[in-house]
């Protein structure tokens, strides 16, 4: 799933397009994806002015004339790439999980489930072969009120989230510091790549509970989280699989990864063997943990 750095990079790119243009012409080409699409859809998001984007955690706010904002989420699989006047789509298949030749890649139009073009002729397709995202609509005054954004803890990368408040929401919490950091509720836009880089650069075993991290430690964590996303945004993001900027191309950070799916390999900060064995890889809650064993206590 898209995590914080890729919806980012995604909605400014659609923000560098849409915001000051005017939708002429939406479609809707099925009832819904996770959840059916808000009554007339289409209808209501043609002849809108968009007037600027906000992100919340993992979600896409696009504020629309007339005081409405259009909520979009990827899900699992979701894509938005807009293309330019006269570009027409070129649907091709790529294998599964290959992320080279990005432009277009995957089954394309066949999964495009919402169009929206511009008075000039900008294209911005939604596409989501799983259909796990989502599209609603609510008043722009009332964001932060609906049901999916309501439960959001604190920004990793606003000033207001600092190592006081990490250690307000992390105090007693007996869950391992990963699961903790996974919970949107306690910080938003957080998912698996991101929280294992950070606890890499922060020193502190993905297994450690989360109640002994306020104080010293959570002043290590909160700088970690900032550095790591701040650095992902800048290299567009991550490409493993499905994951794609609004105008096509590829995330780079993959290619930084120090921990992340490196299982086996050398640590970047150890000697090697027999000193350290190199990246471990533990399944917490079903899904894949990578961290050095020598270095994260």
């Amino acid at each position: 799933m898209p995590e914080l750095p890729e919806v980012e990079t995604v909605m400014r790119g659609l923000d560098a397009v849409l915001t000051g243009r005017t939708i002429a012409r939406a479609e809707t080409r099925r009832a819904g994806l996770r959840w059916p699409f808000p009554e007339l859809l289409a209808e209501r998001l043609a002849g809108r002015r968009v007037e600027g984007f906000r992100r919340r955690g993992k979600y896409m706010l696009m504020r629309l004339s007339g005081g409405e904002s259009a909520l979009i989420h990827l899900g699992m699989s979701g894509r938005m790439v807009a293309r330019p006047p006269g570009e027409a789509p070129q649907p091709r298949i790529a294998p599964q999980g290959a992320f080279s030749d990005a432009r277009g890649a995957g089954d394309g139009l066949a999964h495009e489930h919402l169009m929206l073009e511009t008075g000039d002729g900008w294209r911005v397709g939604f596409q989501d072969p799983r259909r796990f995202g989502c599209v609603d609509l609510m008043p722009t005054g009332a964001e932060n009120a609906h049901r999916l954004l309501a439960g959001l803890g604190p920004e990793p990368l606003e000033e207001a989230f600092t190592p006081l408040v990490l250690s307000k929401a992390l105090a007693g919490k007996n869950t391992p510091i990963k699961a903790a950091l996974l919970d949107q509720g306690v910080v938003a836009g957080l998912g698996n790549i991101y929280v294992a880089e950070a606890l890499f650069r922060a020193g502190l075993s993905p297994r450690r509970l989360a109640g002994t991290v306020p104080g010293a430690r959570a002043a290590r964590l909160v700088p970690a989280i900032k550095a790591v996303l701040t650095e992902a945004i800048a290299a567009g993001g991550s490409s493993l699989r499905d994951y794609v900027r609004s105008d096509g191309e590829l995330g780079r950070f993959q290619d930084r990864f120090e921990v992340y799916d490196r299982f086996g390999q050398p640590c970047p900060r150890c000697p090697g063997p027999p000193a350290c064995p190199g990246v471990a890889r533990i399944t917490q809650a079903g899904r894949s943990t990578f961290f050095c064993p020598r270095t994260q206590r």
